[in-house]
């Protein structure tokens, strides 16, 4: 292996031969099903927000959710496709590097993560996971293994893997690039003001920013402008908490531990730290799933943020997968809705979104999303595109630096129009020039969504990867009409 002599302390690595044993006994469980056979990755996780999915048939992916191979000097990984980020993370950690980007929920797939989008606080610089992808091996809909490259033979499966959401095949092994860590980050928080926003962002996103700019007069409005900040952040993200209360947090490796590094495991929750303390210092694990824990700010509709209810709320269960095991357990019963109803409430909808928007046109998606939605926190992840490779299933401008907004909660449902906050993001969206993540519900009729999403590129990809539509369409999956 190309890590010989380096001392291995995470777990241990998947041998060639035992991964291509498994990919043959997966390539015979999905040739086994006759064409016509709704099938589906039994993965014992999920992060997306569609359910009631249609039955299918499972298959087992338990031998592919490890680590091939590190190459340090290289910087890269060879990864299973099942292979979750927590996982991944505690492998490369061992060497002192991990994925370019690293998406903040344990349990999202590498696979998951290329074929779905993912994106973190590493985003402004790195962009999206499937731009840190040299190479994959994807299992098609005709039961063959292609590997594809970005200049190779199938270079159009490879650019249109993204957003796919596994229409197009399922990705078995990818080769990705990795960035070196220290063993810490310092984190700095500060209020930015409504006018201020979109131009601090746009400053400390670029490349030539160094902290000392933060003493100039266009950051007047920022908490900033007293900043000891120093360098180029090497993660910038942010929190909304209500309209004109907006945090920026700039974080760098280091290896100062600061006077005491903090735990956000335990009784303390991490987004609350935001408001209350203007530096603070984590271990890089725990940097790199500090919104995991109580899954951004959600875990408090389920009362583990409660001061009464966490002592009792067992750690290793204060954590992403375990809440949304609990949702899921809460849509399949209709528990919530019938006490809603017992006792006079309004039913809710669920608004859970991450869409994408122009960094120009940030504070007005904000001031119309206060007015008309009111959720409240929200994050903000800036994005930009790597390099001038496009990608067609998700067209975004590669000269513009967008903002991630996500919100994930409920509000009260509109009397006979149980969609009509979901539809205003996407209309507002669009209006925009946005793109909303598919993860979530989808609310635009047919002829809306392939517009958004290239209607005449997906059709070419179908056409030659599952001309007999075996692995299902995206439109019809994501709107959750027939999904498999």
């Amino acid at each position: 292996m190309s890590v010989t002599g380096i001392p291995l302390t995470g777990p241990p690595l998947v041998s060639t031969s035992a991964h291509a044993r498994a990919v043959a006994d997966l390539v015979r469980q999905y040739r086994r099903y006759p064409a016509g056979t709704r099938v589906r990755l039994g993965k014992k996780t999920s992060n997306l927000f569609r359910f009631g999915a249609p039955p299918a048939e499972r298959l087992d992916t338990s031998a592919l959710t490890g680590v091939i191979d590190v190459d340090v000097h290289a910087r890269t990984a060879q990864v299973q496709g099942m292979t979750t980020y927590e996982h991944l993370v505690e492998v490369t950690l061992a060497y002192g590097l991990m994925p370019l980007v690293v998406p903040q929920l344990r349990t999202i797939t590498l696979g998951g993560a290329v074929t779905g989008l993912g994106i973190e606080s590493t985003s402004f610089h790195h962009g999206l996971p499937h731009e840190s992808v040299l190479e994959m091996d994807v299992l098609t809909a005709d039961g063959e293994v292609l590997t594809v490259t970005p200049d190779g033979e199938h270079t159009d499966l490879f650019h249109g893997f993204p957003n796919s959401y596994g229409t197009l095949g399922y990705a078995l092994r990818l080769v990705i690039e990795l960035q070196p860590v220290g063993p810490h980050v310092r984190l700095e928080h500060r209020r930015v003001s409504t006018a201020d926003l979109a131009a601090t962002i746009t400053r400390v996103c670029d490349p030539d920013f160094a902290g000392s700019d933060f003493a100039g007069s266009d950051f007047a409005g920022s908490d900033f402008a007293g900043s000891d900040f120093a360098g180029h952040p090497d993660f910038v993200d942010g929190v909304v908490f209500g309209r004109d209360e907006q945090y920026l947090t700039l974080a760098t490796f280091t290896d100062d531990p600061g006077p005491g590094l903090s735990d956000y495991t335990g009784r303390k929750v991490f987004y609350r730290s935001v408001r209350e303390r203007a530096v603070d210092h984590l271990s890089v694990h725990d940097y790199l799933w500090r919104w995991d824990t109580d899954w951004f700010w959600c875990s408090r509709a389920l009362g583990a943020q409660h001061p009464l209810v966490r002592p009792f709320w067992p750690r290793r269960h204060r954590r992403s997968d375990v809440y949304r095991r609990l949702v899921a357990l809460d849509r399949r019963t209709g528990f919530s809705s019938r006490v809603r109803r017992v006792v006079g409430a309004p039913q809710e909808e669920l608004v859970i979104q991450d869409v994408e928007i122009p960094v120009g046109r940030l504070v007005e998606f904000l001031d119309a999303f206060h007015t008309d939605i009111g959720i409240a926190p929200v994050w903000l992840c800036p994005l930009r595109l790597r390099g001038e490779r496009t990608w067609p299933l998700y067209p975004m401008r590669t000269d513009e630096l967008y903002v991630n907004v996500g919100f994930w909660s409920g509000v009260p449902e509109l009397p006979g129009d149980p969609d009509a906050h979901n539809r205003r993001i996407e209309r507002l969206v669009a209006d925009l020039g946005g793109h909303k993540s598919l993860y979530s519900t989808v609310h635009y009729d047919e002829r809306e969504f392939w517009e958004h999403y290239n209607g005449p590129a997906y059709r070419a990809l179908k056409s030659r990867y599952d001309p007999h539509g075996r692995l299902g369409d995206l439109y019809t999956k994501v709107s959750g009409q027939t999904g498999r």
